[in-house]
């Protein structure tokens, strides 16, 4: 009987741990969705890894946290949103997470790819790709 509850113990405590990791992946993707719906740089950057790889039509570069905010914020002033919707999201078996979505904006549409990594027990946007459509 001590066994069982040993074991019946051990078995929730994995299962809550579990729906915690798989709810704090599902914050990261919502939030960055609001805030790529809103044009919010500031909101967005919350979620950056501290070096973010940003690409636009191709053209990649590396930032810290902090310059890849401006990058962004340069990004939504000349293309602000008109929406933005998540297409797919899934996960690799290594644990990263990724989403693939559509960024209107009045003259047109990218597709957006965004990679997010777990790093010290968070979930970071580690890459945003944008691609004109």
């Amino acid at each position: 009987m001590k066994n069982f509850t040993l074991a019946l113990g051990l078995f929730l405590a994995f299962v809550f741990a579990l729906a915690h990791q798989a709810n704090a992946q599902t914050e990261v993707i919502s939030s960055v969705n609001a805030a790529l719906k809103i044009g919010s740089s500031k909101e967005l950057a919350r979620y950056f890894n501290n070096m973010v790889e940003l690409g636009f039509d191709g053209n990649k570069s590396g930032y810290s946290q902090t310059q890849a905010e401006f990058v962004m914020k340069d990004f939504f002033a000349k293309n602000p949103p008109t929406n933005f919707e998540i297409i797919h999201q899934g996960a690799s078996k290594e644990g990263l997470r990724y989403a693939i979505g559509k960024y209107t904006h009045k003259n047109g549409t990218f597709r957006v790819y965004m990679l997010i990594k777990q790093t010290k027990g968070n979930y970071q946007i580690d890459t945003i790709d944008f691609t004109r459509e």
